[in-house]
């Protein structure tokens, strides 16, 4: 396996951070360009409909999370012919589970306007919306696969071009179809359509190392039931994990609510901070995964610790100096989200806990990206489960306590016992090498 460096964590890394920096663009100009309609329903309509989709997706999540993990140990090994079967396996399970939310399209729209009611105007256009775009399912879940093999394979930039691509060409169908044909709403899902199936072919193309030699063609291993049965299990194992945390942070929003209007926005926007901390951070918990998979794959114990170690220096470099951000720019972030006096000097109040969340959360983010590399799935779900429980705890006692002060330490307790019951597992990933 080749060395080990810091240049090769930051290769991996900063393509990660540019591509997520685009991300909020979109949404951006999504929400501009329907708001020069200058109605508000048509915001409200795309605003729900892009969050509909974005929760129901992210259920997929898992699938570009064991594909990369599962690929990097293939290629660690040298073995082509596995990481070919692995993205072929991975497109297939997404293309089935697209066709499958097309098919179930009308329950979910159901359910989604049932938790979140609008006005009928509102839901009349958002359904509008999601009539559409839901069409670009197995494009949107396919690209999960596609984004974790890159990732594996330390193709990252190709990931910054994928991300420039789609939301490049998605932005610029925005403003024709939108501001230049006058669709409206439904030149906004069209736009994104589009982008999603035209991003699905682009980066099929970036991943043609995966189809050189017909590896892909190889029936027998790509429907090995021994094979399948580890991704699956994999794949089982990260969508538990996953929905543990989103739940726990679903439980945070909704606990705030019970501090009242101002506490709860205060909060909203203080957790603006955490998704930046996600955006910034997440390119070392990559650069983990793909350096300790191919490492477990070559079979070197020293390579995994080597990997985990460079990868997680930068990541708690970068999380000091988010955190530092925080605590030296936050008052002036929060006034230019915030314009709410009392929701601002509420939400300064509170600062401290979000300058400290990059410094406390970067432990168990980095043995994410360890144990994904590992595909130590097992180990990631219980360390949650145990990481609940204390969290569960916490809740009944500190908001009572200390209001709203005892829900940001509880969400501190979280990532704290994350990172001890994960760091108790990470003998594990050694020995995975051999």
């Amino acid at each position: 396996m080749a060395e080990i460096t810091h240049a090769r964590v930051l290769k991996i890394a900063l393509p990660i951070v540019l591509s997520n920096a685009t991300v909020p663009l979109l949404g951006a100009v999504d929400t501009g360009v329907v708001g020069q309609m200058g109605q508000a329903a048509p915001i409200g309509a795309v605003g729900v409909g892009a969050v509909v989709l974005a929760s129901f997706y992210w259920i997929f999540g898992f699938l570009r999370m064991g594909t990369s993990g599962l690929v990097a140990q293939a290629h660690g090994a040298r073995d082509a012919g596995e990481t070919g079967a692995l993205l072929m396996r991975a497109l297939m399970i997404g293309a089935a589970a697209g066709v499958g939310v097309i098919l179930l399209q009308f329950p979910i729209f159901a359910l989604a306007f049932r938790l979140a009611p609008a006005s009928a105007e509102v839901e009349d256009l958002a359904r509008t919306y999601l009539s559409i775009r839901i069409w670009g399912a197995p494009a949107t879940i396919a690209l999960y696969a596609v984004t974790g093999w890159l990732i594996a394979v330390e193709r990252t930039r190709s990931v910054l071009v994928l991300q420039l691509w789609m939301n490049g060409l998605n932005i610029l169908l925005d403003l024709w179809f939108v501001l230049g044909l006058g669709w409206g709403v439904g030149g906004v899902a069209v736009a994104s359509l589009i982008a999603e199936w035209s991003g699905l072919f682009l980066g099929l193309w970036l991943c043609r190392a995966a189809f050189a030699g017909g590896q892909w063609r190889d029936w027998a291993r790509v429907f090995d039931r021994a094979r399948i049965a580890r991704m699956m299990r994999v794949n089982s194992d990260i969508m538990v994990r996953s929905i543990i945390l989103q739940l726990s942070f679903t439980t945070f929003i909704f606990l705030a609510a019970g501090f009242g209007d101002v506490t709860l926005a205060a909060n909203q926007v203080l957790l603006q901070f955490l998704e930046i901390t996600a955006y910034a951070l997440d390119g070392f918990a990559f650069a983990a995964e793909s350096l300790v998979g191919q490492a477990v794959g070559a079979r070197s114990a020293l390579a995994v610790r080597r990997s985990s170690v460079v990868a997680s220096q930068w990541g708690v470099a970068g999380a000091v100096a988010l955190g530092l951000v925080f605590w030296l720019a936050g008052p002036a972030l929060i006034d230019l989200m915030a314009a709410d006096p009392a929701v601002r000097e509420a939400a300064r109040g509170y600062l401290p806990w979000v300058a400290l969340a990059p410094v406390i959360g970067i432990a168990s983010w980095m043995f994410d990206g360890i144990f994904i590399g590992a595909t130590l799935s097992r180990e990631m779900r219980n360390a949650m489960l145990l990481s609940c429980i204390v969290y569960v705890a916490a809740l009944l006692t500190l908001p009572g306590a200390y209001g709203n002060h005892g829900l940001w330490a509880a969400l501190m307790v979280l990532n704290t016992m994350r990172a001890l019951t994960m760091g108790y597992f990470y003998p594990r990933a050694e020995r995975a090498a051999g």
